[in-house]
């Protein structure tokens, strides 16, 4: 508000305590508030949200009250026909603050010293900041009124940590000013300043991970990681937070999820924005996918409270025996970026309904997105310890993994997932992977070539291949083979790649570099085995990571494009004489994620699907998913079920009560 000092004044800890606790109420539960002695004395000893606990009794509180009064923070209120006596604060007019610096100040008033992260994720009920640099552009602010100092850094930290230096240390005499001003950093960045900043690539620290956009590589904005010391302390305030979670009402808890929901349909487009600034996602699908989730979230609220109900199997007058279902307890959910809505929420809203805590780390290459999820989360009403963030790349999710978690929920690669085996196998924790594909189409000899090429060209190139459901192999029978590889080529380039912030877009950059590598890598590996590339095959020349939709033809089963995942617009197309040799190509794989077959004729497919070792059988469709059925790969692909009644059940363990009166 204003980079005027402010007026001298020094608190005693209980002082800090007590206004903090005001400032707290004033915003998070405004409708009970000024507050009432007693009030007060039980918002200064809760045990969630301070640092340290205390126990005040009322004569302390009162005491801290009248401090308050003097150094002109505070005031007694009593409304007419009212007997009891209220508290309330006047901080920000006495030291001339705005609702952001009120609720920076506050954090640190209830919890000490914090780094901006541990403010960015504590605030979150009082007021909400976009970004760690909107709060550290306030802690600057506070700095340079003396409000705010940022803390010599302890060995091994490689964030600063920020306190107020108007509380007094125990035993310290009161000072008339308090202490100096810690060097603040600089005013924000012009927006003329701020736009060069991210143009030009800057150096940023260790600590720190870049969000770049895919479709022109330019810097979105940095953000700290979250290190292996805060993970231990996320873990043990989720630990604490958990039980009470869990014996809250499931009415309660679904509330807050449908909060949530109606949150994400508000905000859905500035949502959508940011997944596709940072994923390369054509604006289209990002908000296809935040639709789509809203059903699951419904499905969720509506079927959580039935499946973890107890049971009673069997009920006789000499004995009952029932079944309970008790949340897990702490999950880490390591997420992916290419369905970043539907992959968190798939954990996020079972495990939370069933009464979880939950350590989520996104992708680092959808970051912002999964920040955003956390913030309507505690929005909504979730306790900020019950859904924490954990931010950060391959080793800060390692880390996550070999924190004393209760369960290990991954969507990733295949190699990441054996690396969770190996690590969380000593501690037979609960293991729940989602993992690659290199799913196969057989299109039958009876099919509309037309119709058959245009699902093919969907399930093969939607979100620019990266699905690990997508079709990335094509086994057509020989007898319409040339038209419907004709079909497909014609469909692939009436594909519109281009800007993914454009409506008209149906094709975006690769979310990751490297991807575009991998590619080219396979393509090289095909074509020297006698493949021939229809359309596509090259890299776009543009800044970003793009590359053009690409149909290879006559692939040699042996060629990596038909053996390792793409996950990007390319599909190889080989033909095959009759059904058995294409059962036998479809099923010449490690992975075990789903496989499509198009024919007129439903008995023809299901016979043919029923002999493939997947988890997932499409006829005439693929690359889809439905909350209300278990989404399960096999070999490869993973271990354990997402959604449906056996997903949710994933985040819950069952108890077996035996019952015999006496």
């Amino acid at each position: 508000m204003t980079d005027a000092p402010a007026p001298p004044v020094t608190l005693t800890a209980e002082e800090a305590r007590v206004l903090g606790c005001l400032m707290e109420k004033a915003v998070t539960t405004p409708d009970a508030y000024p507050l009432s002695l007693n009030a007060l004395v039980n918002a200064c000893n809760q045990h969630t949200n301070r640092e340290p606990v205390v126990s005040y009794t009322e004569e302390t509180v009162e005491r801290a009250l009248e401090g308050l009064r003097a150094k002109g923070l505070g005031r007694r209120v009593k409304a007419t026909g009212q007997r009891v006596v209220k508290h309330r604060h006047v901080v920000e007019d006495a030291l001339r603050l705005d609702a952001a610096e009120c609720a920076v100040l506050g954090v640190l008033l209830l919890r000490g010293a914090q780094t901006s992260g541990e403010l960015k994720g504590r605030t979150e009920r009082w007021h909400r900041f976009r970004s760690l640099d909107d709060v550290e552009e306030v802690l600057g602010r506070l700095a340079r009124r003396g409000l705010t100092a940022a803390l010599p850094r302890r060995p091994g930290q490689k964030e600063p940590r920020w306190a107020c230096p108007l509380v007094e240390e125990a035993g310290a005499p009161a000072a008339a000013g308090g202490p100096a001003p810690a060097p603040a950093p600089g005013p924000p960045p012009s927006p003329e300043a701020d736009g060069e900043r991210r143009r030009a690539p800057q150096p940023v620290a260790a600590h720190s991970i870049e969000v770049r956009n895919p479709a022109d590589g330019t810097l979105v904005r940095s953000v700290a990681v979250t290190e292996p010391g805060e993970i231990a302390q996320k873990l043990a305030r989720a630990r604490a937070a958990q039980p009470r979670w869990a014996a809250r009402d499931v009415a309660e808890r679904v509330e807050a999820v449908r909060g949530f929901a109606r949150l994400l349909d508000a905000e859905a487009e500035e949502c959508a924005g940011t997944t596709t600034c940072e994923t390369g996602k054509p604006i289209r699908q990002s908000r296809a996918e935040i639709r789509a989730v809203a059903e699951r979230i419904a499905w969720y609220v509506e079927h959580v409270p039935r499946i973890v109900a107890p049971r009673t199997v069997t009920a006789g007058p000499s004995f009952e025996e029932r079944i309970t279902y008790e949340p897990v307890g702490v999950v880490a959910h390591v997420s992916a970026w290419n369905y970043p809505y539907f992959v968190g929420c798939n954990a996020l809203v079972p495990a939370l309904l069933a009464g979880n805590a939950v350590l989520y780390k996104p992708s680092e290459h959808a970051t912002l997105t999964g920040l955003r999820l956390v913030d309507l989360l505690h929005r909504a009403g979730v306790p900020v310890d019950v859904v924490q963030a954990v931010v950060g790349g391959g080793a800060t999710g390692a880390e996550l993994v070999a924190s004393e978690v209760d369960l290990v929920s991954l969507t990733g690669s295949y190699a990441t997932g054996r690396s969770v085996l190996v690590a969380t196998a000593g501690r037979m924790v609960r293991v729940q992977l989602e993992l690659g594909g290199k799913d196969p189409a057989y299109v039958c000899d009876d099919v509309d070539v037309e119709a058959a090429a245009r699902s093919v060209a969907e399930g093969a190139f939607y979100n620019c291949g990266q699905s690990c459901s997508a079709i990335e192999r094509v086994y057509v029978h020989e007898t319409v083979r040339d038209g419907f590889v004709a079909a497909l080529v014609a469909a692939a380039e009436r594909l519109r790649v281009g800007d993914p912030t454009d409506d008209a877009t149906d094709v975006g950059p690769l979310a990751r570099a490297e991807q575009v590598g991998v590619i080219e890598a396979q393509l090289a590996d095909a074509l020297a085995r006698g493949g021939r590339v229809l359309t596509g095959g090259r890299r776009i020349d543009r800044p970003g990571n793009w590359f053009e939709p690409t149909v290879v033809v006559d692939v040699d089963e042996r060629a990596e494009l038909m053996r390792a995942e793409s996950f990007g617009p390319v599909v190889g197309v080989a033909a095959v004489r009759n059904d058995e040799e294409a059962i036998r190509r479809m099923g010449d794989t490690e992975f075990g994620l789903g496989a499509a077959v198009f024919t007129r004729d439903r008995a023809r497919a299901e016979r043919i699907l029923a002999r493939l070792d997947v988890g997932n059988a499409y006829w005439n469709t693929a690359d889809r998913s439905c909350v209300r059925l278990p989404w399960a790969g096999r070999r490869h692909s993973g271990t354990g079920v997402s959604m449906s009644d056996a997903g949710v059940r994933t985040f819950v363990r069952e108890k077996a009560w035996h019952l015999f009166p006496g």
